[in-house]
């Protein structure tokens, strides 16, 4: 089968637990470092999937990037070739479905509980779970795109993730581990300490409490949803 192609925006966002979900499972994968100016590609059907992981710009800053991805996401819809995001990848994939970004009332940094939503379309990507701690680092919120349904909430952000399709965009992140978590927290310290009155924003200390096990738990999470989303990926070459 083609790869996986995993866009990667920023250094220390590469693709984490979703990249170990993938060798698991036999699935190869190819990363484009959008970051070091790998330019997007045309054609989605190089790839049985596109997934596009999280970073510090914002889909509506002026980058050289950021129209192609878009073009190249609604392209893959169109020839039905999944579409996956994580955080910014899921604000890129709202804005290309016609759903807005805009600044989130409060940020959202750190551990905190995900509901998900009463609804078919969330119940046929994570069954009867009912909600899941998650972990969170943005500023900024999409709006459900026409023709989607939200399948995640919290009590900060409402649009933690949206299901169209076989396509999934997320605001939370669900690939994170152990390296990741502590480069952020090293690379983000400033952040944290100037946005430490947000009620969703937490200490180090407090996020790396029992995180192993924190993100033993989150993967479970992620095999569902990484699973759901997978079974839509084309095995032909």
């Amino acid at each position: 089968m083609n790869p996986v192609a995993i866009f990667r925006s920023a250094r220390s966002e590469g693709p984490g637990y979703f990249a170990t979900y993938l060798e698991r499972r036999s699935i190869p994968w190819k990363l484009v470092a959008l970051d070091q100016g790998e330019p997007v590609p045309r054609n989605p059907r190089r790839f049985s999937g596109l997934a596009f992981m999280g970073g510090p710009m914002s889909v509506n800053d002026d980058l050289p990037w950021i129209i192609p991805a878009l073009e190249l996401v609604r392209d893959a819809v169109r020839k039905d070739v999944p579409v996956l995001g994580h955080c910014l990848g899921g604000q890129l994939m709202a804005k290309a479905f016609g759903g807005a970004v805009r600044a989130n009332p409060v940020k959202e940094i750190g551990w905190g509980e995900v509901r998900v939503a009463d609804n078919g379309v969330a119940r046929a990507w994570l069954g009867e779970l009912p909600a899941f701690e998650s972990f969170h680092w943005h500023g900024e919120t999409f709006s459900i795109p026409p023709g989607a349904t939200r399948i995640l909430e919290n009590e900060h952000c409402a649009n933690q993730a949206f299901a169209i399709g076989k396509h999934l965009g997320m605001q939370c992140h669900v690939e994170m581990t152990e390296e990741l978590v502590r480069l952020w927290l090293d690379s983000g310290s400033r952040e944290i300490q100037e946005s430490v009155k947000s009620p969703a924003v937490q200490r180090p200390e407090e996020i790396e409490k029992d995180l192993q096990a924190r993100l033993d738990r989150l993967h479970e999470v992620a095999n569902r949803l990484y699973d759901r989303w997978s079974e839509g990926l084309s095995r032909e070459s």
